[in-house]
């Protein structure tokens, strides 16, 4: 494989659905969150405090940073359309930080 931590390169999207995500601009400016989705020029976000799954963060592409660190259940489970929770995106967060 090539490119980061097993994403391959170029043709991957680099908005991948359980990535870890660093605001870069906003009143959230380098919180990370994890990206649930992703529609055109946006990207929804998820930190599982403030922002939960229920209420994710719409936030542009060109104002975040991709962190290349996902956890493959939360990514199984976001791209298979199963639920996922607040705490399971906590512990993620918590583990990376």
């Amino acid at each position: 494989m090539t490119g980061k931590e097993g994403f391959d390169y170029p043709g991957a999207s680099q908005y991948v659905q359980g990535c870890l995500a660093k605001s870069l601009a906003g009143h959230d400016k380098d919180h990370i969150f994890v990206i649930l989705r992703e529609e055109g020029e946006y990207v929804y976000l998820a930190d599982g405090k403030n922002r939960t799954i229920d209420r994710p963060k719409k936030k542009k592409k060109k104002h975040i940073q991709i962190i290349y660190k996902k956890q493959e259940d939360i990514s199984k489970k976001l791209l298979s359309g199963l639920p996922i929770s607040d705490v399971e995106i906590k512990a993620f967060i918590r583990i990376y930080s």
